[in-house]
């Protein structure tokens, strides 16, 4: 559709006041097919992850942001609870937490309000001339990554992700406020976009800036187990909430391609992560509550919230039985292999990928 620029003005009035109708149109569908109890939520001493309820399709969040939250969450070994409200930050923003009552929202700001609340610093290992590249490479990820991955998402591959998208509720109508929900969502990703830049350019170019991030990313991951190096890092929270959005949410297209074709290292580097912190993915029962590996063994045992379930990163994985020979692992492959070494031989795993 031409832009607005070119049509007279009583066809802009007819669009913005269409669009306007659209949107008050979900949110009433929305909060009438919507029965939730409401519950108070004590943030004492305690992280509350407000982010988008889970898909449908068993990946954590279809927002890079929200999964680089929470992954980071993990990787911290902090405790937390997700909320799934779906109210934005004051800001209006989203994944926001709370914690002793404080608000804060921004992946950035958040994680540098638990730095100093919390003490926590996965960048301790890191210089001042890493912590730079770590500051570049964060940048061209979220301010220039994340737009090629939205429009492949919420522009290009719509329909698909429509398939995934889960809301609250339901009866006769969840159909067409998911419908809905996705063309209002279009509709403020091209607009961003296009007040961003890089949505003036044409799909190919898009999807050619795209591939220039994701050989840049392939090419600092080298051989590495991590972005930066043999140990995690701030940057990996980060780097995983996109790349996993291209590798498990956009079947089919240029990015899955290409992620688990000529850049394999990053689908290796994608599924260390996912094995390693979070073990329960694809579980239907995701919703989480999650325990640091440290805690007392009292608090290991949790009381389940409304929409919540339990998890402990140190109780997900058993042996496998004696006739094994090895102990899979949230760090091992199939073979038994850690993912953690670099030496992980890729054609093993790609035959036994295309076995199952």
């Amino acid at each position: 559709m031409a832009g607005l620029g070119s049509d007279p003005w009583w066809k802009k009035t007819l669009y913005l006041t269409g669009g306007a109708l659209l949107a008050a149109a979900a949110y009433l569908l929305h909060e009438l097919l919507v029965i939730r109890k409401q519950q108070e939520i004590d943030s004492k001493d305690a992280i509350i992850l407000h982010q988008f309820a889970r898909p449908n399709n068993g990946v954590p969040s279809l927002s890079p942001f929200c999964l680089k939250m929470e992954t980071y969450l993990r990787m911290a070994d902090l405790p937390y609870q997700n909320y799934f409200g779906g109210k934005l930050s004051a800001q209006g923003k989203m994944p926001w937490i709370e914690y002793n009552h404080e608000k804060v929202s921004g992946t950035e700001f958040i994680i540098d309000f638990l730095e100093e609340k919390l003490g926590v610093n996965l960048n301790k290992n890191l210089g001042p001339h890493e912590r730079a590249i770590s500051r570049a490479v964060t940048k061209m990820v979220e301010e220039h990554f994340y737009w090629t991955l939205a429009y492949c998402q919420w522009v290009d591959n719509l329909n698909e992700t429509r398939k995934m998208l889960s809301l609250s509720g339901g009866g006769p109508f969840s159909n067409l406020l998911r419908w809905v929900v996705c063309h209002i969502t279009k509709g403020i990703v091209k607009r961003e976009m296009h007040g961003h830049g890089i949505g003036r350019f044409s799909e190919e170019e898009i999807y050619m800036l795209m591939e220039k991030d994701m050989r840049s990313l392939a090419g600092l991951l080298g051989d590495k187990k991590y972005i930066m190096g043999p140990k995690l890092s701030t940057l990996d929270a980060t780097v995983f909430g996109h790349l996993a959005q291209a590798m498990w949410t956009l079947p089919g297209t240029r990015p899955e391609r290409l992620i688990k074709g000529e850049l394999i290292n990053l689908a290796m580097y994608c599924e260390r992560i996912r094995r390693k912190f979070w073990p329960e993915w694809h579980h239907d029962d995701d919703n989480t509550i999650y325990e640091s590996e440290e805690s007392c063994e009292g608090s290991k045992t949790h009381t389940p919230l409304l929409d919540f379930s339990s998890y402990s990163r140190t109780e997900t994985f058993e042996d496998e039985g004696a006739e094994n020979s090895f102990s899979r692992t949230p760090d091992t492959d199939f073979t038994g292999h850690s993912l953690f070494d670099s030496d992980v031989d890729l054609d093993d795993y790609t035959d036994h990928e295309q076995c199952k």
